[in-house]
Order: C-alpha cells, then structure tokens, then sequence
C-alpha cells in the first residue's frame, strides 16, 4: 500500500480524483478501479465527478465507487430481508426487556440496514470492530448497567439472530473478512480514502483488497483521527509499511491561523511527522469572552463546541435575535414551516400554489369552519391561486390577513422565532450562513470564521492527550480566513489553545 498523507486542506480527496481521472485516460477500464471511502458523501464525489467527466454510467461502469459496507453489502449479494429492520429489534426489546431504538444507517450507501442505538449494542459493535473481547471493552467504559446485563443482552442479540437467520451492520464486515479472496474482483487500482478512520476489522479488508489489485492507495491524516474512541485504528495507518507522499501546500488554512495548528499538533506524541505549508493569506485568531463582542450578520459562520449541549444556550439566544442557523446538520427552522409562512405570503399577494405547498400552508391553518371551512382540509390539484382556494377549497382567511394571523396552528414559540428571523431579514429558503456543530460533526467542512468554545466535558478531561489534541487541531483548522477562540468559565476544565 502506498499512503498518501493529507493535512488540512490540501486536497486529498481532490487528489485521489485526480489519480482517477489520469488512470481513466490511460485506458483501464472503470470496473477496475475501485474508490472506497469511509462516507457516502466522499464516494460519492468520486462517482459523480469520473460520470461527468468521462460519460460513465455511474451505476454500472462505476460499480466499485462506494462505501466499505455498501461493497460487502453488494459482493456478499445479501438481500433486504437478511437484514436486522425495525421490527426485528422491537421484537428482540420485547423479549429481552430492553428498549433497542433504531435508526437509519448513514454510511450504508444502498442498503436498508438499521441500527440498534442503545449504549449496550454499540459496545457489542465496538468490540466487534475492534477484534477485541466485550469483557475488556466494558472494563474501559462508564455506561449504567452492569457486566451480567452487558452480557445477557450480548448473548441474547447473538442467539436472536441466528435463530431468524439475520445479519447487522457489523456483521457484514465479518462476514466479508472471512474470505474476502472469494468475492473480491482483482482490481487495476484501488483507493482507499480516509483511511485513519479504519478499524481493525476493515483493516483486514484493506488488506485482503491490497492483496487482489496491482497497486493500491490509502490516504487519510493521523492528525486528524478524531474517532478512536469508535473503534479508529490510527496505529495502523501510522505504521503501515511502503512508500508515502505528504501533501505539501493547504489551500483553507492562514497563517495565523496555521501557527496556532501547528502549536496543538506539536503536542501529540504518536503521529507521522509531516510538515505543510499555509496559504498565502494572513488570517486572524482573536479570543473572546463572550460571543456579543462580534458581528455575525456578514460572511458564513461555523460554531463549534466540544459536545452538542455546550451549543443549546447559543441556540436559543441566536433564535431569540431573529438568526437562521444549522444545527448538527438540521435548520433552525422546519421546512414545513418556512414553506408554510413563505406559501401564504405568496398566494395572499397574487401568487400560485403547487399542490406540496397548498397542502403543507393549510396545515397549520384551523379547520372546522375557522380559517378553513369544515371538511375542506383535504386538498388535490395541481395549481392554486387565492381565488380557486377561497372558490372550490374551503379557504376562509382573508388577503388582509398576515401569515401569523392565517397560520393560527403555529406554535407560539415557532411562531416568536418567525417573527424575529423576518424582522432580521432573514430568508427562510437561503442555506444557512451559520453552522452549529460538535467538532466531530463537522469534520471535513469549513468556513470563512470560525469560532470555538473550548470548555471539556467530564469525560473529556480523563482523555488520552494525543486524542484531545487531535480533536482540537480538527477544529482549529476548519478556518478559512478568521478563528475566534471563546475563553471558558473554567479554566480547569478547558483545553488550552
């Protein structure tokens, strides 16, 4: 394997791409390029970018550009129905008397496997990932219950499955580990992204695709392995034996901003020694005691903080100040209720409705003869105006009528928040110019400022030293132009930048 180390904005992904399209044009074949990546986004960007370019058909000729799950998924043929679904885990809570919430699986690119979200299942997929005993993983963790519960539930969830003949989401990375010789293609190439990320079981799945393809490269950064305590295996990628190439020049980072980057990365003990340079922009890094001392009606905005309660207060006070924002992912308005607000405002002044907007707007309007006449709630067509809707559908709410009278279901406190984010100017459609997230979540974004509480958690403070660093060096150098470090309340309880 051939490593390729990519510090902080310098384009690793976009390098990998690169070697794709150079083996594109070459003249070997899409089927034997295989592009694996530890997310659905990045695999994505692969196949998109080698179907444009080069007129593939990304289902077929870019079969190999995926996740690792979603290639075990495919090359093991498992079917929908051999997988642990909803049901099956309610059913198991049933009977073992533990509630196993599911959720839909992130990283899984097409399959329709769930995930059972419960502290003691996530134990069981840790050790499994780890290749290590349950016993010794439980040793090592805080979560409320007791080894005989751990281990009657582990055991159950083993005996559940095999009776019904079931698999889970770890499960297939076990199952491709055992002969992955048997279904793995031979490859002309293969690349394997973020690959500090890796655990020890998907490591010997990179192994055994090494061992199937004629040259193979692993690229990632052990500075920015921020997800040990989910199983990553940064040793491995740190210590892998071959050949390497450090990417040199990052195109995001400033620097002033760099000479902070490289104050943290010092700290970390086990790491590659790579050096690189920043761009040729000199940046800002201020701290603050208080996020009032600056401006954020200009510019993007990413908000970081140790762990997603730090960010609920900042929530609140930026709803409260007419802000729209991004939370972990989730605007801080519904696009029900923009579409709702931004639909009666429309059609009120002359404008027309589909029948997605019409139905979401008389949502939360009354029924029953207030807004909207008795059994007239139910709605079809294709396009409304103001008049059709009074004339044929029941529509009692007058023109004169703003949205937060028409509207009347809105919540109060939705309905506060409305108010001030249209009193700000705020555009309920526009992307969000403010980001709220962990410093987890937001790795691999960026953003013109950046700002970073550095208060730590309970659980934090007893961190290994290389992994609080490496988190923090995640989030400083999501900073494109300016860092604005927030001072803590504590300073026994932060992390010092």
């Amino acid at each position: 394997m051939f490593r390729i180390f990519g510090p902080p904005g310098t384009g690793k992904t976009t390098t990998l791409l690169n070697m794709v399209d150079k083996a594109l044009e070459s003249g070997i074949a899409p089927q034997e390029i295989a592009f694996l990546a530890f997310t659905r986004k990045a695999a994505n960007e692969a196949k998109e970018r080698a179907s444009t370019r080069f007129g593939l058909d990304p289902k077929t000729d870019l079969y190999f550009f995926r996740t690792l799950h979603s290639l075990a998924f495919r090359l093991l043929n498992i079917k929908a129905k051999d997988l642990m679904q909803k049901k099956h885990y309610d059913e198991l809570s049933d009977m073992i008397g533990f509630s196993l919430n599911v959720k839909a699986n992130p990283h899984v690119e097409d399959s329709p496997i769930a995930t059972a979200d419960h502290p003691i299942l996530s134990l069981i997929n840790l050790s499994r990932l780890k290749k290590s005993t349950l016993i010794s993983e439980y040793n090592t963790t805080d979560i409320p219950f007791s080894w005989d519960e751990v281990d009657y539930v582990a055991r159950s969830y083993d005996k559940y499955k095999k009776i019904k003949g079931l698999i889970d989401y770890t499960d297939m990375l076990s199952l491709f580990a055992q002969d992955p010789k048997r279904v793995i293609p031979n490859f002309k190439l293969c690349f394997l992204d973020e690959a500090q990320d890796l655990s020890p079981l998907q490591w010997d799945i990179a192994y055994a695709l090494n061992d199937q393809c004629e040259k193979m490269y692993v690229a990632g950064d052990d500075d920015q392995s921020i997800y040990r305590w989910a199983g990553a295996d940064t040793d491995t990628f740190i210590n892998l034996p071959g050949g390497s190439e450090v990417l040199e020049q990052s195109y995001r980072i400033p620097k002033a901003v760099h000479e902070v980057a490289n104050r943290i990365v010092g700290r970390i003990q086990n790491r590659f020694p790579k050096t690189y340079n920043p761009r040729d922009v000199e940046g800002t890094v201020q701290r603050l005691s208080t996020l009032d001392d600056i401006n954020l009606d200009q510019d993007d905005w990413l908000i970081m903080a140790q762990a997603n309660y730090m960010l609920t207060s900042l929530a609140d006070d930026l709803k409260s100040r007419g802000y729209l924002f991004e939370r972990n992912g989730s605007r801080s308005i519904s696009s029900k209720l923009s579409t709702a607000v931004n639909a009666w405002e429309s059609v009120r002044k002359g404008g027309t409705l589909d029948e997605p907007s019409a139905k979401v707007m008389y949502s939360c309007m009354s029924g029953n003869g207030k807004k909207i006449a008795r059994g007239k709630k139910n709605i079809e067509g294709d396009l409304f105006t103001f008049e059709t809707l009074v004339e044929h559908h029941g529509l009692l709410a007058t023109k004169d009528m703003i949205w937060s009278e028409a509207l009347d279901r809105i919540p109060d406190s939705d309905r506060a928040y409305i108010t001030a984010l249209l009193r700000r100017g705020e555009k309920f459609n526009a992307v969000p110019r403010i980001r709220l997230s962990t410093i987890h979540g937001t790795k691999g974004g960026e953003a013109t400022n950046v700002v970073l509480f550095t208060d730590l958690t309970n659980a934090a403070l007893n961190t290994q030293g290389d992994d609080l660093h490496r988190v923090f060096y995640v989030g400083v150098t999501r900073t494109l132009a300016n860092l604005f470090i927030v001072e803590p309340d504590d300073y026994t309880r932060a992390y010092a930048i």
